[in-house]
């Protein structure tokens, strides 16, 4: 049992975005049961439960103290702990449970939630107990054969084929409660304007309001206070632009900026108030940048910026989708910048946003992408918009992100060339990202098959270098050039799509395999290496050449780390380096800045010398 702990420092609270000092963590050990057959359909019926479980972790995972990769199709979960009951309102938050979940509290159904990826939360204040003792109930279904539901890399064959992994079954992200007054601030987002030197603010009021209610929100930066503004709400919100004094001068506008070279963050602190009396306050920060295509470059606050993107599954050997800590969390960010990458493509996955906080902090670049369905019908349309939807409300706040990717490689939407139907599905989740975030690039599906993107994203894993150059080198940009060649067996774009001035990226390829003699690890990739210093040559020489040409404007090689029976890393599953991590950042920056890199944004520092030689050939 556990006692709310109200000193609690505030940073360690699980929403970084809309913090507040007085939560307790519901992690930890809960009972559990497998109900296979569905036998039980509200928590009365269960007499015994056989079964403990480590929070958030799934039970697939070693982490969560079970460890059963079988099918799943139903879980049950409940957890007895201490929360004294307060004048205070309760609100209890689900980080993620996949795939369908059901919710009790002291025996009172509360409500249910579909979307394996996205948070949701009830109101429970009602049904605290007077005793303090408060039981909580959770019952989660989730078919492992259901292929029109969003579920990114998780297989439907019992082991792990090809790219896919083994499923993530129920809880897997933090269960959390917290007090917050009558009335308070239910949410709040800022959307940076860099161009016009501002901050827009969005808050919305949950409870019942007066006449005088304000909200007062105090920006600042280290020691500069940068605004101090007191608003009306009117009708429970507040939508207002914070103007910024401009620097002017370049150097002094650059100190403000974030970008990966110099992440700088704003914090914010926001009070609602009421006849001057603070009803409820949050912290929060946000960012000075922007993010824009201009014709065949993508722009990072104004400037041209080439992208340096390693695929990232965002998977752990012990603990699978969920970050076994914010340690192992910075570890992965450091070692992605050490090896020259300003910027990760998570793929597959919607990633906890305990990463999205840490790479804000420390400058890394996040492409956000939609998991995918496998199967197009009216269903799986429905719930893929309704989570997307989730996903941009959860995550736009954060300045890492940079780019929506609602699609990959058509998955879910199979029959795209043939279809009309599946390519208006591709671009209507293109048009609506951009309607819910007209701030950020999107790409409508990547990989190939375009029809509706901002940038043109190819796959193409020939392990060829000359046969690249071959293929993309050539000065003529023209459809009829660019869509001679079929990457994967497809068409780089659909029929009629016209390829204009965006920028085009080669966003995976490599995916270079090698594991150590004798390891137990997989051995899957896209191709092969058979020696340490094999792997490394290849990976400088593939490196070498994508950045030779000229028609890409940024790249995502695959892949961070080995993942399962997926042995294309460049980093073990243990985040170990296959080769020296300086040679492999000297080849990843393509010997220093690429050309479109304006010298007036900041170097990372020089690389220390080569510590480990090669290996005799």
């Amino acid at each position: 049992m556990l006692r709310v702990n109200h000193e609690k420092v505030e940073t360690n609270y699980p929403r970084k975005l809309l913090r507040r000092k007085k939560w307790i963590s519901l992690n930890g050990q809960w009972d559990f049961c497998f109900d296979h057959e569905k036998k039980f359909r509200h928590p009365f019926e269960i007499a015994e439960w056989p079964l403990t479980i480590q929070v958030p972790y799934a039970p697939e995972t070693k982490a969560s103290g079970i460890g059963d990769t079988n099918f799943h199709s139903r879980v049950w979960y409940r957890r007895v702990f201490e929360f004294k009951k307060t004048s205070a309102r309760i609100i209890l938050h689900f980080g993620a449970v996949d795939y369908s979940a059901k919710v009790w509290v002291n025996h009172k159904f509360l409500g249910s939630h579909e979307g394996g990826f996205t948070p949701f939360k009830f109101e429970i204040t009602d049904l605290v107990n007077s005793s303090d003792t408060q039981e909580i109930v959770v019952c989660v279904d989730d078919d492992p054969f259901d292929l029109t539901k969003p579920r990114g890399k998780q297989d439907w064959q019992r082991e792990p084929h090809s790219i896919w992994y083994p499923r993530t079954t129920g809880i897997w992200q933090t269960v959390w409660a917290e007090e917050v007054p009558l009335t308070y601030i239910e949410k709040f987002q800022c959307t940076p304007r860099m161009e016009r030197w501002e901050i827009g603010c969005e808050a919305y009021i949950e409870g019942p309001t007066t006449e005088n209610l304000q909200l007062q929100v105090r920006l600042s930066c280290g020691d500069q206070l940068l605004a101090n503004d007191i608003y009306a709400v009117v009708h429970n919100e507040v939508h207002r632009r914070i103007a910024l004094s401009d620097p002017g001068i370049e150097d002094y506008r650059n100190e403000l900026l974030w970008s990966p070279e110099k992440p700088t963050l704003i914090d914010l602190q926001v009070s609602l108030l009421s006849g001057g009396t603070v009803l409820d306050q949050v912290q929060s920060y946000t960012a000075l940048r922007s993010v824009a295509v201009h014709q065949d470059r993508l722009l990072l606050n104004g400037r041209p910026y080439y992208l340096r993107l390693v695929l990232d599954q965002g998977y752990w050997p012990e603990t699978f989708m969920t970050p076994p800590s914010a340690e192992a969390i910075r570890k992965d960010i450091e070692l992605t910048k050490a090896a020259g990458f300003n910027g990760v493509r998570k793929h597959q996955k919607i990633e906890d946003p305990e990463y999205l906080y840490w790479a804000d902090c420390m400058g890394l670049l996040v492409w956000g992408e939609m998991p995918s369905a496998y199967r197009f019908t009216r269903g799986s349309v429905e719930r893929l918009m309704k989570e997307w939807i989730e996903v941009i409300n959860r995550d736009a706040g954060h300045p890492c992100i940079v780019i929506w990717v609602p699609f990959n490689e058509s998955w879910g939407v199979p029959d795209l060339v043939e279809i009309e139907a599946h390519q208006h599905c591709v671009q209507a989740m293109y048009h609506l990202t951009k309607t819910l975030d007209p701030t950020r690039p999107c790409i409508g599906n990547d990989g190939w098959e375009s029809s509706a993107t901002d940038i043109l994203g190819i796959h193409d894993y020939d392990d060829d270098p000359e046969r690249l150059v071959k293929k993309y080198g050539q000065e003529d940009r023209s459809l009829e050039n660019l869509t001679r060649y079929r990457p994967g067996g497809r068409s780089i774009t659909l029929e009629g799509f016209p390829l204009g001035q965006q920028p085009v990226m080669l966003t995976e390829f490599g995916g270079i395999a090698y594991v150590d003699t004798g390891s137990e690890a997989g051995t899957w990739g896209y191709s092969l290496s058979t020696s340490r210093n094999e792997f490394r040559k290849s990976y400088e020489k593939l490196l070498q050449v994508v950045h030779r040409i000229e028609l890409f404007t940024g790249f995502c090689y695959t892949q961070f780390a080995d993942t399962f029976q997926e042995a294309n890393g460049l980093f073990r599953a243990d985040r170990t380096p296959k080769f020296s991590i300086n040679a492999m950042a000297r080849a990843t920056r393509g010997g220093g800045f690429h050309r479109g890199e304006l010298s007036s944004v900041p170097q990372p520092p020089p690389l220390p010398p080569e510590a480990e030689p090669y290996e005799a050939p």
